[in-house]
């Protein structure tokens, strides 16, 4: 939700609200690590329908979302901001679009302000005391996480902090795995468009890049899918998405089908009738030095 192409950055955010708001409602540890303080100026990275954000705001902070998906920004503007009274842009935003601007007058200045960006390219006229990112830097590729890391370390006044969590190394892998074998099955390749570091391989990129890591830990986190008997097909089509490019719709749905049935004796509980996802998550807090 924060990475490259037009084509990738589809997202359909009543499904991400309906069926997968584990993804935010999660989070609620990832603020507790950051502990916004009224008056702060913090970035979220990656805000999708800006629930987070939202909760940021709540907090007394002056909170700015980002998000490269217009899907998900429009639906955080409609559910958490003000409405705009001047659309003039006030912060600047990735060359070409025509909807990024930020409202800039307003009648609760408390709201939180959403902004359709990348994050290869942010910039920013005013310093951030904090930036926070749940859920959103494992979908940048890893040629891209330096140029990501240099704008958040610009973004940060010096002292400020980074507080995040991503998919670590090993996240969903039996899902990848049985994903994977699904599709070869039947004479298909694919590459998975996450990016799973270690603590050690992540820590070493925010050192180079000028921050102080006092923070970071890779847990297993498993995760209990909604929609029943649909939650992994429902996964997939929402996260999984590239990995069926080019397929037919049949075709699509017998990969599907066979990745369920791979996943079955492992990750779906029959008694609950649910599907539970294998994530790893990486959380850290890095300061700018």
């Amino acid at each position: 939700m924060v990475d490259e192409e037009e084509e990738s950055n589809r997202w359909d955010a009543d499904d991400y609200d309906d069926d997968h708001s584990f993804v935010y409602e999660y989070g609620s540890d990832v603020l507790e690590l950051l502990d916004p303080e009224p008056g702060e100026r913090i970035l979220d990275l990656g805000c999708g329908t800006g629930h987070l954000t939202a909760r940021i705001a709540d907090a007394g902070a002056t909170t700015i979302g980002v998000d490269s998906a217009p899907e998900m920004i429009e639906r955080a503007r409609e559910e958490h901001a003000v409405p705009t009274i001047d659309s003039t842009p006030t912060e600047p935003a990735d060359e070409g679009s025509a909807d990024h601007s930020v409202p800039t007058d307003r009648a609760d200045d408390s709201a939180p302000r959403f902004v359709r960006a990348d994050a290869r390219t942010l910039s920013f006229e005013e310093s951030f005391d904090a930036v926070f990112s749940n859920a959103a830097l494992h979908w940048i590729p890893d040629d891209d996480q330096d140029a990501v890391l240099s704008r958040v370390r610009d973004a940060l006044r010096p002292g400020g902090r980074f507080v995040a969590e991503l998919g670590g190394t090993g996240n969903v892998q039996q899902i990848v795995d049985a994903t994977l074998a699904a599709l070869e099955a039947r004479g298909y390749e694919a590459e998975t468009p996450w990016y799973f570091p270690s603590v050690g391989e992540y820590a070493s990129r925010l050192e180079a890049h000028g921050f102080e890591v006092r923070y970071a830990r890779l847990f297993d986190r498993p995760t209990e899918l909604e929609g029943g008997p649909s939650g992994m097909e429902n996964w997939l089509e929402m996260f999984g998405d590239s990995l069926f490019e080019g397929l037919s719709a049949a075709e699509r749905a017998a990969v599907i089908d066979d990745v369920e049935t791979r996943l079955e004796p492992e990750l779906y509980d029959e008694t609950s009738a649910t599907w539970t996802a294998d994530y790893r998550r990486l959380r850290f807090e890095a300061v700018r030095a």
